[in-house]
């Protein structure tokens, strides 16, 4: 379907402001820019309690921090990685969305601010965020948390981090991972795909932009085929964990998870696909611009709730 009518407002008003796109200026001004996210003017969900905590990563202390709904140890767990390209964004624009998916779903939420490319390419990115789910096992009772309930997901470049730790959870074996949130993901460097064309500009994320993403994340040649900075190029994906991916319409990368929810299916991995039709890439923070933002916040919530219940 076409655009919705609050997000052809929505990308005119961003036209509007003229900011350069990622590969046109320095990083810093690009993560200023990010200050402006509509987001951040929003009043934010009450909850039970947000704590805040500086975590030890392989390199260096990693902030976190832990929504909870409730005191409740039996609330389902998810670490959850943000998008940005591996470059930008930070917990602050996701605070809302957090609090949101914790409330609707009584769901514990242990978030990260992972180091960013281009300054920390890959793997350090990848690094923090599984030394941040080896944490969450580690400290699971005081973190009063079932270590059976725990899943990962992220968005966008979270949502590639998410799928290169549950593959590196699996093969070390470092605990048994509940399900995997993918919300409209980025998952296969080559970018060969028939929605990179469609909607290659004006669509809140151009394909260049994500491909100037990936090669900074990604500078070294060789990175570039290991499955743990490219998850689409996995060889094996059997025994991961259950997988929810969310994709919307009109997004250079809805091909992306489209394709990758067909290659966990072939490997008798259950999947729960959903397309947000009129929607663009990083809607799950635009609570303020169109109420599908809220309704993504739900479905992630009840999603997750449904596959633990699954089990």
């Amino acid at each position: 379907m076409p655009l919705k009518p609050e997000i052809i407002e929505f990308l005119k008003r961003r036209a509007a402001a003229n900011l350069p796109e990622v590969y046109n200026a320095p990083i810093s001004v690009i993560r200023t820019n990010t200050q402006n996210h509509p987001i951040l003017s929003a009043k934010l969900p009450s909850i039970y309690s947000v704590q805040h905590k500086n975590i030890p990563g392989p390199t260096a202390d990693l902030p976190v921090r832990i929504y909870r709904a409730s005191e409740s140890s039996e609330n389902p767990v998810l670490v959850y990685f943000h998008g940005g390209g591996w470059a930008t964004n930070h917990l602050d624009t996701y605070e809302f969305a957090l609090r949101n998916i914790s409330n609707i779903g009584q769901i514990t939420i242990i978030a990260v601010q992972y180091q960013k490319a281009p300054e920390h390419p890959f793997p350090v990115p990848f690094d923090d965020c599984f030394a941040t789910l080896k944490w969450v096992f580690q400290n699971a009772k005081s973190l009063n948390i079932n270590p059976n309930k725990i899943g990962v997901g992220g968005d966008s470049a979270g949502g590639n981090l998410a799928a290169a730790v549950a593959l590196k959870n699996r093969d070390t074996k470092l605990g048994n991972l509940a399900f995997q949130l993918l919300i409209y993901p980025c998952l296969d460097f080559e970018m060969n795909f028939e929605s990179a064309k469609k909607f290659a500009v004006g669509f809140n994320l151009d394909t260049e932009a994500m491909r100037w993403y990936w090669n900074t994340y990604l500078p070294n040649l060789a990175d570039r085929k290991n499955p743990l900075a490219v998850p689409a190029l996995a060889k094996d994906f059997r025994n991961l964990p259950p997988a929810i991916i969310l994709t919307a319409e009109n997004d250079p990368l809805v091909d992306d998870g489209k394709n990758f929810a067909e290659l966990l299916k072939s490997a008798d991995i259950p999947v729960i696909y959903k397309d947000y039709p009129g929607q663009i890439h990083g809607f799950l923070n635009l609570a303020t611009v169109t109420d599908d933002s809220i309704k993504l916040h739900e479905d992630c919530a009840n999603l997750i709730n449904q596959v633990m219940n699954s089990r």
